[in-house]
């Protein structure tokens, strides 16, 4: 099994390692599918798709294993905790796109990536849609928990 080394531009410092797994097919059709590579899409819906993850997916952690956990008050907290580390985020990636305003780099795995995100027009469209993504990720996953903790299924359940 033979390793390639993959030059950017002639420059030996900036390269990339080619292994069976990142110069696989399966690897590069996963990240390119990914909303930060897809083609086609603005930089607000690029941000609003990933901020949609990351708030859905904090309300959990935050809803559960915070220590309101065991009072009445644990979803609303869970919910308060997400939007507020949304926040945070966003305003990490607004401060990353004020400084970094070089094109990204082209990888093996990603040979095309957007070029929007290479100013600061772009980042700053991408970090206002990962805060409304984001904080419409945390309700959405607030008004799941709400729903199944009412106890709605039980009752169709129990018709059955």
């Amino acid at each position: 099994m033979a390793l390639d080394v993959v030059s950017h531009n002639g420059d030996p410092q900036v390269s990339d390692l080619v292994t069976p797994i990142s110069g696989s097919g399966f690897t590069k059709a996963l990240l390119q599918n990914l909303p930060a590579y897809r083609p086609g899409l603005s930089p607000i819906r690029r941000g609003l798709e990933v901020g949609m993850a990351h708030g859905y997916l904090l309300f959990g952690p935050f809803a559960l294993t915070s220590q309101f956990r065991n009072t009445s008050h644990s979803a609303l907290v869970g919910l308060i905790e997400a939007i507020i580390l949304v926040t945070i985020l966003s305003l990490c990636l607004s401060v990353y796109g004020n400084v970094t305003t070089k094109a990204p780099l082209t990888s093996v795995a990603v040979p095309t990536v957007p070029a929007e995100l290479g100013t600061k027009e772009g980042w700053s469209e991408f970090a206002g849609g990962f805060t409304i993504g984001g904080i419409g990720g945390a309700a959405f996953a607030y008004a799941l928990y709400a729903i199944v903790q009412s106890g709605v299924f039980q009752t169709f359940a129990n018709g059955l």
